[in-house]
C-alpha cells in the first residue's frame, strides 16, 4: 500500500510539473487606468487564483505599432496571445461584427448588453474562430457621439463640408461621407493633434475616450448623437488557445465573462466622471440633437453594406429584442 501511495504521489507531482506555465501578452490601445484595461488585469488576478499562480496576463496599454489593427494581427498570428479592440477593427474580417457595428442598432447601452450577453453574443463570439481567434467576452461600452472644434453639431446639416476624421474602415467613411462631411482617416492617437493643428474639425468617439484622450482639451463640443454603440470585445490568439488544455481554456472562459462585469462597473462609473471632468474644463455638451436626421442620411449607406442573409438575419433578431426586457 505504501507503494501505491509513493507511486501516485509521483504521478501527481509530475503532472504539476508537466503543467505549462504562460504569462499571456495582451494589448490594448487605452491608458493603463482605463476601464478595459483595469478588466483585464482582474481577469489576471483571477487565473493566477485559479491556476495556483501558473497564469497570469501582462497587459500593454499601447499596442506596438500603435493601432488596432496592428494588434489584431499580431493576435492572429500568435505573436500577441489576446487583444482588447473595438468590435469594429473585426469589420474587414469577422463579418457578423459589422452589424454590431451600425449605427442606430441598439436602442441603449442597457438593450446592447441584454444582446451581448445573452446567445447572440454567445454565436458571434464562437463564430470568430474560422478567422484564427477565439473571442472570450464583450466590454460593453457606452455611445460614440460627434464632437467639434468650433461649431456644434444638432442635426445631420452640420456637417457639410466639416473635416471630420473617421476610423480606417470604409464602412465609416462611406457613413461620414453620406452625411456630407469631408473624410479624413486617421488613427485614433492622431485625433489630439491633428485638431489642435487645425487639420481636422471634429471625430466620434464615447465620452470616456474624449476625455482619456485630452481632446476636450482642442474640442469645443460634445453633440449626443449616440449614433453607434460600438462594443469593445476581448480576444484570445487561437494559435495560443489550441495548445492549452481544456481545463485552463475553461478558466480563461470564466475569468474573461467575470471581468466582463467588472468592465461594466467600472465604465458607468468612468462614463459619469467623465463628462463631469470635460463639462468642468469648458466643454459644451449638446442635448438637443435631432437623431432621426443622423439615422436617415446613414440608412442607405447600412443598406448597402449589409451583404449578406446572416447578417440581415442578425440584424433583425438584435431589433427584434424588446428593450423592456428584462435586464434592459
Amino acid at each position: 500500500m505504501r507503494a501505491i501511495g509513493l507511486l501516485s504521489a509521483g504521478i501527481a507531482v509530475l503532472t504539476a510539473t508537466t503543467l505549462r506555465a504562460e504569462e499571456f501578452r495582451s494589448s490594448d490601445v487605452l491608458p493603463p487606468d482605463y476601464p478595459t484595461v483595469q478588466a483585464v488585469n482582474h481577469m489576471s488576478q483571477l487565473l493566477r487564483e485559479r491556476t495556483g499562480g501558473r497564469h497570469r496576463i501582462k497587459v500593454t496599454a499601447q499596442a506596438a505599432g500603435g493601432s488596432e489593427d496592428y494588434a489584431i494581427q499580431q493576435t492572429k498570428i500568435g505573436t500577441l496571445d489576446m487583444t482588447r479592440a473595438n468590435v469594429s477593427a473585426f469589420n474587414n474580417i469577422v463579418p457578423s461584427t459589422l452589424v454590431l457595428s451600425l449605427p442606430y442598432v441598439f436602442k441603449s447601452t442597457a438593450h446592447m448588453r441584454h444582446v451581448l450577453d445573452g446567445a447572440i453574443g454567445d454565436e458571434i463570439l464562437s463564430g470568430m474562430e474560422a478567422d484564427g481567434f477565439v473571442g472570450l467576452c464583450f466590454y460593453n461600452t457606452g455611445a460614440r457621439s460627434m464632437f467639434t472644434r468650433e461649431k456644434p453639431v444638432r442635426n445631420v446639416a452640420d456637417l457639410a463640408g466639416q473635416r471630420m476624421r473617421v476610423q480606417q474602415s470604409a464602412f465609416w467613411i462611406a457613413l461620414m461621407q453620406a452625411m456630407g462631411a469631408r473624410t479624413i482617416p486617421m488613427p485614433l492617437e492622431r485625433i489630439h493633434v491633428s485638431l489642435k493643428a487645425a487639420l481636422i474639425d471634429g471625430a466620434e468617439v464615447d465620452l470616456p475616450t474624449f476625455h482619456a484622450y485630452r481632446l476636450h482639451e482642442v474640442a469645443k463640443f460634445y453633440s449626443l448623437t449616440e449614433h453607434a454603440i460600438t462594443p469593445g470585445i476581448l480576444v484570445f490568439s487561437k494559435r495560443t488557445w489550441d495548445r492549452l488544455p481544456p481545463k485552463d481554456q475553461a478558466i480563461i472562459r470564466a475569468a474573461a465573462k467575470e471581468s466582463a462585469a467588472f468592465m461594466n462597473k467600472l465604465w458607468d462609473e468612468r462614463e459619469a466622471a467623465a463628462r463631469k471632468a470635460v463639462e468642468a474644463a469648458g466643454v459644451t455638451i449638446v442635448s438637443d440633437v435631432d437623431r432621426k436626421s443622423f439615422a436617415d442620411a446613414m440608412a442607405p449607406v447600412t443598406k448597402k453594406f449589409i451583404a449578406s442573409p446572416k447578417q440581415e438575419d442578425l440584424l433583425r433578431r438584435i431589433q427584434a429584442i424588446d428593450v423592456s426586457c428584462s435586464g434592459c
